[in-house]
């Protein structure tokens, strides 16, 4: 885990970086490293009783708490990790206006939320690609100003804000959108070693430290504040650090050779730099910590849309780097050589052991009575290290990638046979175009993202460029999760009326407060003056906005598919439905059937990648069940209405309506037509029937789940192939 440790310490020593997004699968150890962070970092001074932590040295002049005076009081604490829960509301992140104090006092008083508790600490979200995208948006403000403004309930208050702010989050579990990632400074992916000498140690130590986590700890005390006197040298040294125009140059041709948007990737890429050659020990700049820093600050500033992995192509960054010094050789900063201490892989870098990794493998910390093997440098093996064995570690693997050929579903296309068969291979009739497509690049409609932009992805279909997806929305109005799709009662949007609240208010709604109490006034003894409330004549207001919904696609995939060359058409349609989710928030899920079957591809998740990456993969062929496919997709929406129990289901059903599997297919087929539609959950047909001869299958079914009946061809549409048709018949008017 060198890159993770390595970009939570530079963030240590520079929060202007901006923090740090740690990627990766689960049971990685991302939480525990950040909760770790916190106890390295120096302790701090503040303000006695001022509670958004004002450094006594600098106290903020526009603190809601002050003015301080010069020479009060001081207090010192530990730097404080604050945790943000998913399900943390906006005035809980923010702060709002003090209720009790205003309906019992009479007073506005503002209550500091998690952002002010967090000033001059760590802000820890965990799964914050789950966090609702205004609070992320808030984040992002307030670690990129320092400050937070708040204006809430006739509240205007503004407070410093400087923290690190620390994102984790599972990819399996759904992206952040472009826009977010570009805010946060660095990212870093993280797998699990598959070296068995690696995991060993790694279960060793948690035993250990779950046996005795005091002596455990104390094992590791003088390892840890070594690492904590380096930050705090670290810190000191920045204001010292020179960034040479040659340096300068580097940072400007790699982020243009990479072709990332806007300036913010050049300066965190800076900032970067300068903060490693601290770390380092160095008072000047030199090309190693540039491409540190690139490898920290630029792969995630690489996505251009939710079908784009995170990475970074080296031998590219090498290039860059090397052009920028051919260039201009008269200036280029230092390199201090593989075995100096610039050097990323050195004794004094940020590779496996260095310090600069974060852990104490670099000095000579206390042998771990554990069973540890020590390290090289005679210290307690670090986790990230390389273990002391008689062979070379393996190289890092990131997450293992999908197989190629979905192996899950038998090949039912020899036993099924019959004019609905299709290819007995399995694969579509149409000279397996879509699958060579997902495999051999971008163009097409299931072509695949470059393989080297992020390790553990495999074959990833993606939209053709242009095509937009037809609006389908959920009917009436919900009270589901904010998004971008469905009209729903959220906490963001315009009011449209108000409520007695069940809890504590999350927004005032003045007017019928006032209502509320104004009968009252008389019996409450009021003669003149304010007016008199009390607590049940509070009145929330209920507002109206979007809310994201659970996306469920139902593809048919048997022969009849594939035969007529509809697949290639069907996937680019479902791709393009699938960019539509994305951009609304909603999730997602494949439901597919074929054969004699049905099988959850993708269960419900926000993560579109993975449901192209499933896509890519869906063979074809053979009969078409589906009665099976809609029983499938029923079974799924009950089990995650017990799930998130908010999120409203649309289900869109990819088929041509033909049933051909099992006994008296059509029947069985009206049946579980049936069963899904008695689930309450709006359904959409997309029609996928063509040819000359058309059996309206697919519109009966419609018929049957009440819903809505669409064709294929009317789902999608090229917004710049309809305004080039709009031109070319005014020119022929």
């Amino acid at each position: 885990m060198d890159d993770m440790r390595l970009a939570l310490l530079l963030n240590a020593v520079s929060p202007a970086i901006g923090g740090v997004l740690v990627r990766g699968e689960k049971g990685t150890a991302k939480s525990t490293a950040v909760r770790a962070l916190a106890a390295l970092l120096p302790p701090v001074d503040r303000v006695a009783g001022c509670r958004f932590g004002c450094d006594p040295a600098a106290p903020d002049p526009t603190c809601p708490d002050g003015p301080h005076p010069a020479a009060g009081p001081v207090e010192r604490r530990p730097a404080r990790l604050v945790e943000l829960p998913v399900g943390a509301a906006e005035d809980r992140v923010v702060g709002s206006l003090d209720l009790e104090k205003a309906l019992a006092e009479g007073v506005r008083a503002f209550e500091p939320g998690l952002l002010a508790a967090a000033h001059r600490g760590v802000l820890y979200v965990d799964e914050v690609n789950l966090l609702h995208d205004h609070l992320v948006d808030l984040l992002l403000d307030a670690a990129a100003m320092g400050r937070c403004h708040v204006e809430r309930e006739g509240v205007s208050v503004s407070h410093a804000a400087r923290f690190l702010l620390v994102g984790t989050m599972n990819p399996e579990e759904g992206e952040l959108r472009p826009q977010l990632l570009d805010r946060f400074g660095l990212t870093v992916e993280v797998a699990a070693s598959r070296d068995p000498v690696v995991r060993v140690e790694v279960v060793r130590r948690r035993l250990a430290a779950d046996a005795d986590p005091a002596g455990f700890a104390a094992r590791w005390a003088a390892a840890d504040a070594e690492v904590a006197a380096r930050v705090a040298a670290a810190r000191d040294r920045l204001d010292r650090v020179l960034l040479p125009d040659g340096a300068l140059r580097q940072i400007a041709e790699v982020c243009a050779a990479f072709d990332v948007d806007g300036m913010r990737a050049d300066i965190v890429t800076a900032r970067t730099a300068v903060a490693h050659a601290a770390w380092q020990g160095r008072d000047r700049v030199t090309a190693d910590d540039v491409r540190v820093a690139a490898r920290l600050a630029l792969p995630h500033r690489r996505r251009r849309d939710p079908f784009d992995t995170p990475g970074l192509d080296e031998k590219r960054l090498d290039e860059a780097l090397q052009r920028a010094r051919d260039e201009h050789p008269d200036d280029d900063p230092p390199d201090t050589g593989p075995s100096g201490p610039g050097d990323p892989g050195g004794p004094d870098g940020g590779g496996p052991g260095g310090p600069s990794a974060g852990g104490p493998g670099g000095g000579s910390g206390p042998q771990p009575p554990d069973g540890g093997p020590p390290d090289a440098a005679g210290g307690p093996q670090d986790a990230g290290g390389a273990p002391d064995h008689d062979h070379d570690p393996p190289a890092r693997t990131g997450p293992t990638s999908p197989p190629a050929v979905d192996d899950r579903w038998p090949d039912r296309a020899a036993a099924d046979g019959g004019p609905d068969a299709g290819d007995r291979s399995g694969r579509p009739d149409d000279g397996s175009a879509d699958h060579a497509g997902a495999r051999a690049g971008r163009p097409g409609q299931g072509g695949t993202a470059n393989p080297g932009d992020a390790a553990g992805v495999g074959s990833v279909a993606v939209p053709q460029r242009g095509l937009t997806a037809r609006l389908f929305t959920a009917p009436g109005v919900g009270d589901g999760v904010p998004g971008r799709r469905s009209r729903a009662r959220t906490g963001r949007g315009r009011t449209t009326g108000a409520r007695v609240p069940a809890g504590r208010p999350t927004a005032v709604h003045l007017p019928a407060t006032l209502r509320a109490a104004a009968p009252h006034q008389a019996r409450r003894g009021r003669c003149d003056g304010r007016l008199l409330l009390r607590p049940d004549d509070l009145r929330e207001a209920v507002r109206e906005g979007r809310e994201g919904n659970l996306v469920l696609f139902v593809v048919d995939a048997s022969g009849s598919m594939g035969a007529r060359q509809r697949m290639s058409a069907v996937k680019g349609a479902v791709l393009a439905l699938l960019t539509d989710a994305y951009q609304r928030r909603d999730t997602v899920a494949v439901v597919a059937f074929r054969g004699a079957g049905a099988q959850v591809l993708l269960p419900a998740t926000s993560s579109v990648l993975a449901a192209s990456a499933r896509l890519a993969e869906l063979p074809t062929g053979g009969r078409t069940p589906l009665a099976e496919g809609l029983l499938a997709a029923a079974d799924l929406l009950r089990v995650q209405r017990l799930r998130d129990p908010r999120r409203r289901p649309l289900v869109l059903v990819v088929t041509d309506g033909r049933a051909t599997a099992g006994h008296r297919p059509l029947e069985r087929s009206a049946r579980a037509a049936a069963v899904l539609a008695a689930t309450g959950a709006p359904c959409v047909v997309v029609d996928c029937e063509s040819g000359p001869v058309r059996l309206h299958l697919a519109h009966r079914l419609a018929g049957q789940l009440g819903a809505a009946h669409h064709r294929l061809d009317t789902v999608t549409a090229d917004p710049l192939a309809g305004l080039a048709t709009v031109g070319a018949n005014r020119s022929v008017r």
